[in-house]
């Protein structure tokens, strides 16, 4: 890997150079060859300048110069035969000179190839090896990360791309190495290497923290031995990585800290997010705590406030004027408001705060819905309602007084917003598994702006308005049941559906 990484420099001959030095050689050998006898074959040595044209960077110099020699052979040819004469055996050396260029001619040229294409090659598989290390890295600082974690997984990852004996990764604070920090060692030396110290909470050297001009964030120190880098980090110190007897070359590093950075700028946002996320839930928490504290203690008074007047009521402090009577009454129903208020808010807080109780029940749903009619019976008379029911026999596994409240909003709801002389169908079935109740009313229905926010907390106005938390609990009761809750307009008529799943099928 590391040859592949650091290839052995290959020094080619400079064009203008190559020419000078083959054209001066063909120079020499023509003029060589014209001023000795032919049967030398100096001609021959026309395939130097051949052969040194391989050191070119191109293949134009080797067919330039084969041709050219070609042609010198030529030329000497042509002079020896007018002052020595012509024979066999000058014309036998001469084409055995001519084929020698041209073999050396052709051999150079496929020379040359393979060992472009052996070049090719290796910058392949430097380019993969370099790619492979790169994305091994990207794998290493995957995931979410805050910046602690992002520091001690940079590290070792470092360690693993690079091949130092150590990479430490720590915050540069007035020239003091502070936290985050990491220290990240070969596998073949332990942390507490004595070799390897750590400068964790120690002065770093002036030749660490001064980068050469135009050295960017990647830099060597001490002779190349240690090799230095920076991590930029927004409103705060920035991160030195310190690498200790690096494998890879500086381009590499440098590579691999700018794959970092932008993963770096990450954190800061997790990080924000995580602080954001805590903030949301201590606040959360305390809103809790208030509502139900608020809610439990106010219980308390509301009842003593209603026993008073129950009591006032039925004569405890003597005959009352039916004006205040009258009044009592009215102080009743509030009180009942308040009372019925405070029950929502404590469910709310459960329900928003995960802490339901798991103590669940077989329920007999048609006996609680029957329950809960006689419940709203006197309101039911008061707006002359005609009362349609269908309940079949149904039972769920679940928390009593959660499903009464659910199917109590429901019908209190479709009790209020439904027209005097108005019909109340209530239908109770269980089919394959599952126990519906569809509540029916003929109520104005609720705006088609307003369905999606219907079952939401405190959306209130039109079928279901109020505190707005009565169809907010309804869901969440639901759905705490494993079941649902929707509500469809269907001829004129509202019409709300609860579907729970059967003992059998919850437990």
């Amino acid at each position: 890997m590391l040859r592949i990484l650091f290839p052995p420099p290959r020094l080619p001959l400079g064009d203008g150079t190559l020419w000078t030095v083959c054209l001066g050689t063909l120079a020499c050998v023509l003029l060589t060859d014209l001023l000795t006898p032919a049967s030398l074959v100096v001609g021959t040595l026309l395939t130097v300048p051949v052969a040194l044209s391989a050191l070119g960077t191109s293949r134009r110099p080797v067919v330039v110069l084969t041709l050219l020699s070609v042609l010198a052979s030529l030329l000497a040819a042509v002079a020896n035969a007018q002052v020595d004469g012509f024979n066999r055996s000058d014309l036998s050396n001469r084409t055995v000179s001519l084929l020698a260029i041209l073999l050396v001619g052709g051999l150079t040229l496929r020379s040359r190839e393979a060992s472009e294409r052996a070049v090719r090659i290796a910058e392949d598989e430097r380019l993969l090896t370099r790619e492979r290390l790169l994305r091994r890295l990207a794998e290493d600082m995957g995931g979410p990360l805050g910046q602690p974690e992002f520091v001690t997984r940079a590290a070792a990852a470092l360690q693993r791309l690079t091949g130092a004996r150590s990479v430490e990764v720590g915050a540069a604070v007035r020239a003091v190495l502070r936290a985050p920090h990491a220290l990240a060692t070969a596998p073949d030396r332990g942390p507490d290497d004595t070799s390897l110290p750590s400068w964790l909470d120690e002065r770093l050297p002036l030749e660490f923290l001064a980068r050469p001009v135009g050295a960017g964030n990647v830099w060597a120190a001490d002779g190349g031995r240690v090799v230095l880098a920076r991590l930029q980090r927004a409103d705060d110190s920035d991160l030195l990585l310190i690498l200790r007897g690096p494998q890879t070359p500086l381009a590499l590093t440098g590579e691999a800290v700018a794959a970092l950075q932008p993963l770096l700028d990450r954190t800061r946002l997790l990080d924000d997010l995580r602080a954001g996320r805590e903030q949301l839930r201590e606040r959360g928490e305390l809103l809790r705590d208030l509502v139900y504290a608020f809610s439990h203690d106010l219980r308390t008074p509301l009842l003593a406030n209603a026993m008073n007047m129950q009591g006032a009521l039925r004569g405890a402090y003597g005959p009352l004027p039916d004006a205040y009577r009258e009044t009592l009454g009215n102080g009743l129903e509030a009180n009942a408001a308040l009372l019925a208020l405070a029950e929502k808010l404590l469910l709310v807080t459960k329900y928003e705060s995960g802490e339901t109780d798991d103590q669940t029940s077989d329920v007999n749903l048609r006996t609680l819905v029957q329950g809960v009619l006689e419940d709203l019976r006197p309101r039911v008379e008061a707006s002359r309602l005609n009362v349609e029911r269908q309940l079949g026999a149904a039972r769920v596994q679940g928390r009593r007084h959660d499903l009464r409240r659910a199917v109590q909003n429901l019908l209190e709801n479709a009790v209020k917003f439904s027209p005097p002389d108005g019909t109340l169908r209530v239908t109770l079935t269980h089919v394959d598994g599952e126990v519906t109740l569809t509540v029916q009313d003929d109520g104005p229905g609720v705006p088609l702006s307003r369905e999606g926010q219907l079952f939401q907390r405190f959306r209130s106005g039109g079928a279901g308005g109020g505190t707005g938390l009565g169809l907010y609990l309804t869901r969440r009761i639901a759905e705490g049941h494993g079941g649902s809750v929707r509500y469809v307009r269907a001829q004129q008529r509202s019409l709300f559906i609860l579907t729970l799943p059967d003992g059998a099928a919850h437990a």
